[in-house]
This record gives structure tokens, C-alpha cells and sequence, in this order.
């Protein structure tokens, strides 16, 4: 992969906007990357990136929210989230790059589907099961590694559990943190990124643009609600999604 200048504007602007949200309402990141990555850098490499990010926004945000999260919820999300990765650093060795693009584009337009469905559902059913949490932390085990798109699993693990807004989104960042680097990690030792890892420099210039977003959408967070920048985060997804899905169809077509 060749990062020309306007592939790396793209790239930046992908990370930046990722950020605010994921400050603004605690998800976000994964939602915009993975499929604006997926077009311009392809399937693999553009997930591994977004993975890559959303481990460094995680963990940069855990720090500031650590007061909110909780710990216990966190720990059983991760501990499952890990041989869901694994799973889906399977999926990713086998899967030829067309099939990888419909497959990101495909998990992003159904997650989505799926969380806008929850919403309009407006109070979803009490699932108090105990087999509940870490099922969530599998699906979004297998998700993130795939597609690098974990967020729309967890909101509706949240509906289902009534997990209080302010120590979900905090508590995210830890598991987001944990996903992604976990799938950079196994997908790296499993030989999943075979489309080719990044240049080495494109990693202290994304954690600037991470920083930067981070700190306008701290700026920012008092003047623009949880549910607009959620809404602005799943509509950009859903874009990219549908055009991922339609690229590599065309792809796998011809």
C-alpha cells in the first residue's frame, strides 16, 4: 500500500472525526474507520489500522473516564472477547480481499441495522442471564477482528442490561482498548494481515491526529449531545458500510 497524500488526508480526517465522537459519546472510532479504511487501503490493512487506533483512543480515554468504568463487567467482556478474536483472525487469513470487503462492509450495515433497531425499539427486553455478557463479548470479539466494528454489539448488550450510559461509555474504552489490540496482536502472530502492515510512521502521526480529536471533542462535549454525535457517528458508518459492501461486490463480480 502506498500512502499518497490524499490517502493519508483521508486517513487523518477518518481518525480525527472517529475521535471526537468516540469522546462525545464513548463509541464512534471503530464505527467511522474501519469502513473509510476499508476504501482506501483495503480490507485488511484498513481493519488492522482501525484496530490499531482504537487501541491507542481506548486507552487514552480509559485514564480520563477511569472513575466510571466498572471493572467486574469490563472483565468478563474482555476475557470472552478473546477467543472471539481469534475466531475472527480465521476468518480474515482465509477470506480472499474482495470477500473481506464484503464481509466488513456486510458486519458494518447489519450491526448498525441492528443498533438503530434497539433504538426504536425504545426499552428493550431485561436479559439478566448470566451467559449474556460474555456472549456480547465474544460476537464482539469476532466483529472487531473482522470488521473493526465492536460498538453496535455492546450498545445493544447495554439495552439488554440497562448498563447506565455514563459507565458504559466509560467502561468501553477499556474493552475497545482490549479488542483492538488483541486483534492486532493475533492477526499479526496468525498471518491475517496479508495485504500488508503499514508503514511504521503512519502510527505516531495517527496517536497525534488522536490526541487532537480528543481534545476538541472534549472541548466540544458540553455544547453537542450524546445522541447527535452517536447519530453523526452510525450515518457516516452506514455510508461507508454501503459503500464498502458495494465495492467489493462489484469486485467479487468481475
Amino acid at each position: 500500500m502506498v500512502f499518497t497524500a490524499p490517502v493519508l488526508c483521508v486517513v487523518l480526517v477518518a481518525v480525527l472525526v472517529g475521535a471526537v465522537l468516540q469522546r462525545l459519546s464513548g463509541t464512534g472510532m471503530g464505527l467511522v474507520l474501519a469502513p473509510t479504511l476499508t476504501l482506501v487501503l483495503g480490507a485488511a490493512t484498513g481493519v488492522l489500522v482501525a484496530n490499531a487506533t482504537t487501541t491507542m483512543s481506548g486507552l487514552m480515554l480509559m485514564y480520563a473516564m477511569r472513575a466510571n468504568i466498572e471493572w467486574r463487567r469490563v472483565g468478563l467482556l474482555c476475557a470472552s472477547a478473546l477467543p472471539g478474536a481469534f475466531v475472527g483472525a480465521v476468518v480474515v487469513r482465509s477470506t480472499s480481499a474482495a470477500w473481506l470487503q464484503v464481509i466488513v462492509g456486510s458486519v458494518v450495515v447489519l450491526a448498525i441495522g441492528v443498533t438503530v433497531l434497539a433504538d426504536a425499539l425504545g426499552r428493550m427486553p431485561v436479559v439478566k442471564a448470566p451467559w449474556v455478557t460474555p456472549l456480547a463479548g465474544f460476537v464482539g470479539g469476532i466483529f472487531n477482528t473482522t470488521a473493526g466494528v465492536a460498538a453496535p454489539v455492546m450498545v445493544v448488550h447495554s439495552r439488554l442490561v440497562r448498563w447506565d450510559q455514563r459507565h458504559f461509555a466509560a467502561s468501553m474504552q477499556s474493552v475497545f482498548a482490549w479488542m483492538g489490540f488483541w486483534s492486532v496482536v493475533v492477526k499479526s502472530a496468525m498471518g491475517s494481515a496479508h495485504a500488508g502492515v503499514p508503514p511504521w510512521w503512519l502510527l505516531p502521526v495517527v496517536l497525534v491526529t488522536v490526541i487532537a480529536g480528543i481534545s476538541i471533542g472534549t472541548k466540544i462535549s458540553m455544547n453537542v449531545s450524546i445522541e447527535r454525535a452517536r447519530t453523526v457517528a452510525i450515518t457516516l458508518a452506514g455510508l461507508g458500510g454501503l459503500s464498502a459492501l458495494v465495492r467489493g461486490l462489484m469486485a467479487v463480480a468481475s
